[in-house]
């Protein structure tokens, strides 16, 4: 369904720059909250901004969602069919320096961006970008929505598991429709600097000394961007029970060794590999069940492990060029 009217907050971001190429492509209208922060290279989201800023159908507000002048101006562009909230301070490592930041960022800018949606919760959808993080230490077997999520294992994940019980709240209180979506590692073009893929990738490129975490065998499983996208457009439209918790990955966890021979591969370059400790918070494993997205949302991941780094590395090669 085109012509919608949606918000995305945090769509300067790695995922939300690569879902509004398509919802502009489709013909939807859409309005961006970003404060470009500095957790990365502000330059980094300014530039996936400007590949969108010129399109007459898309807004930028320029802000924290923490600022209630800036949700002003967001939602003054409202009521919005869909809201897709994907800004928060992201990762694992980080948020065990800077805990209260995290809460507060996470979990306070979460409740303002609800209290803006529930007046009209007849009218929109909230689709929120959770975690796979909040899982905590899991081995073996697949992890399922049903599991329970009240042992995470850093504050990030703490957060997004406040997140979701947040999200129900809004549902339960004011008949918010809500989906959470839980990201499995997501990669791909425009994947943020910090997260291993593409360390790793400048890394090995430079020739510079790779750390592993651990022994090499822990094991992620590894989402393409742009079925993550195709996830998030389903679940602007399914028929939402009024309440929803879905896993968004590939269901075929990769080992760590293989990821960083994947990139040795496609960059045609030998990784300098140091082995360090496990860190706090890191989980040795992730596994997404993806039954229940395939059922609800004709979700199918399309883009196998190695043929998605070789299209990040080709992306990457490119944007070190036009440096």
């Amino acid at each position: 369904m085109a012509g919608r009217k949606i918000l995305v907050t945090g769509g300067a971001g790695f995922i939300g720059s690569n879902l509004i190429d398509s919802l502009l492509a489709q013909g939807d209208t859409v309005v961006v909250i970003d404060n470009f922060n500095d957790f990365y290279a502000p330059a980094v989201k300014r530039r996936n901004a400007a590949e969108h800023s010129a399109h007459p159908a898309y807004t930028l507000i320029e802000g924290d969602i923490r600022d209630d002048a800036a949700l002003d101006r967001a939602f003054q562009h409202g009521p919005f069919d869909v809201v897709v909230h994907l800004a928060a301070m992201a990762g694992v490592r980080p948020s065990l320096l800077q805990p209260a930041h995290y809460m507060d960022v996470n979990v306070v800018g979460t409740q303002k961006i609800l209290d803006r949606i529930i007046p009209h919760a007849e009218k929109t959808r909230l689709v929120f970008g959770s975690s796979s993080s909040v899982y905590g230490g899991r081995s073996g077997e697949s992890f399922k929505e049903s599991d329970r999520v009240d042992q995470p294992l850093s504050p990030y994940a703490a957060t997004k598991a406040s997140n979701e019980l947040q999200c129900y709240a809004a549902h339960h209180t004011a008949g918010l429709q809500v989906v959470c979506l839980r990201f499995f590692t997501v990669f791909g073009p425009r994947q943020r600097p910090d997260l291993a893929i593409h360390k790793f990738c400048h890394l090995i490129d430079a020739g510079k000394t790779v750390e592993l975490f651990g022994d090499g065998t822990t094991r992620r499983d590894y989402t393409f961007v742009l079925d993550i996208v195709a996830g998030i457009e389903s679940a602007m439209t399914y028929a939402l029970p009024g309440f929803d918790v879905i896993n968004l990955g590939r269901s075929e966890p990769v080992m760590l060794f293989d990821m960083v021979k994947s990139l040795e591969k496609h960059l045609g370059k030998t990784a300098n590999i140091v082995h360090k400790p496990m860190q706090i918070g890191d989980v040795p494993y992730t596994y997404a069940s993806i039954d229940h997205a395939r059922e609800v949302l004709g979700y199918s991941p399309k883009t196998s492990f190695d043929e998605g780094v070789r299209r990040f590395v080709e992306w990457y090669v490119s944007s070190r060029a036009k440096v």
